[in-house]
């Protein structure tokens, strides 16, 4: 099972939430500068060049050439670990906040599960406003049912909060 790191944006619409699998990017540790250009990481794709470029001087000088083989491939490991982690950086300098993280086997059921907490989490603060008609009411207990976790079908899974 995978975790995805979710992300809102500033203006806060859980419709524009990216999600942001956490593991190996294969492309990143292949193409950094490539991954780096598709998800718009100008900065981080400058870097991978000038990275790429200094590590390519360095090869070309006699008796380096083993070194600076090893650093490039230990720096597209590098790129191939942390470029995830480096999209996460980069939303959050550009405003966004991360709002938790969800565990899924696929991006289309982290996306229910995201979309099912938010819905769970908009009931619960209906239920917790009670309108003035239901005010002599006794609040409903909460330990059967609904409880403080989400549920998909007969299991819970662990919420992201």
């Amino acid at each position: 099972m995978a975790s995805y790191v979710v992300m809102e944006p500033p203006e806060r619409n859980p419709e524009q939430a990216v999600l942001v699998r956490d593991g190996f990017a294969i492309l990143a540790f292949i193409a950094p500068f490539l991954w780096f250009l598709w998800h718009r990481m100008w900065l981080e794709a400058l870097a991978a060049v000038a990275a790429a470029l200094l590590l390519g001087a360095l090869g070309a000088l006699e008796g380096w050439s083993v070194a600076a083989t090893v650093a490039s491939l230990c720096l597209s490991l590098f790129f191939g670990l942390e470029a995830r982690n480096l999209r996460v950086s980069m939303l959050k300098r550009r405003g966004w906040h991360e709002w938790g993280v969800v565990d899924a086997d696929n991006r289309d059921e982290a996306e229910t599960r995201f979309m099912a907490e938010l819905v769970f989490a908009d009931d619960e603060a209906r239920q917790e406003t009670p309108s003035p008609a239901l005010t002599d009411r006794p609040a409903p207990a909460k330990g059967f049912g609904r409880g403080s976790e989400p549920a998909l079908g007969l299991f819970s899974y662990p919420g992201a909060r």
